[in-house]
C-alpha cells in the first residue's frame, strides 16, 4: 500500500504477474497419455510423467484440460422380461422333470 502511494498508482492497477513457464508441451503429453490410457486418473498419469522427467503440478492441468477417467460401458442386459409358462387348469396337465440323477440310476 505504501509503495502504491509513493509511485502514485492505484492498488487495483498493480497486480501480480506469474513467472510460471509455458506448459503447452506438458498439456499435450498429458492429453496423449490420457487418450492412450483411458482408465488412468491424474495420479497414475502423474507417475508416468514424473518417470519421463516432467515436473509436478499435473493436478491443476488435469482439471483445466477437463480430463476425467472414462467410465466403462455397462454390459448388455436383457431387453425384456421372459414370458411366463402357461399353466393349464386341469389336473396332471403339466409335468416337470428335474434333471437330478436319482440314486437308482
Amino acid at each position: 500500500m505504501a509503495a502504491c502511494r509513493i509511485s502514485g498508482t492505484g492498488r487495483k492497477m498493480v497486480r501480480y504477474q506469474s513467472q510460471r513457464p509455458s506448459d503447452t508441451a506438458l498439456r499435450g503429453r498429458l492429453r496423449a497419455l490420457a487418450n492412450e490410457r483411458r482408465r488412468f486418473g491424474y495420479r497414475p498419469l502423474f507417475v508416468l510423467l514424473r518417470r519421463e522427467g516432467d515436473p509436478s503440478g499435473i493436478n491443476r492441468i488435469y482439471r483445466e484440460e477437463g480430463l476425467t477417467v472414462r467410465k466403462r460401458t455397462p454390459s448388455r442386459k436383457a431387453v425384456s422380461t421372459r414370458a411366463p409358462i402357461l399353466v393349464e387348469a386341469r389336473a396332471n396337465a403339466r409335468w416337470s422333470l428335474d434333471f437330478v440323477q436319482l440314486a437308482c440310476g
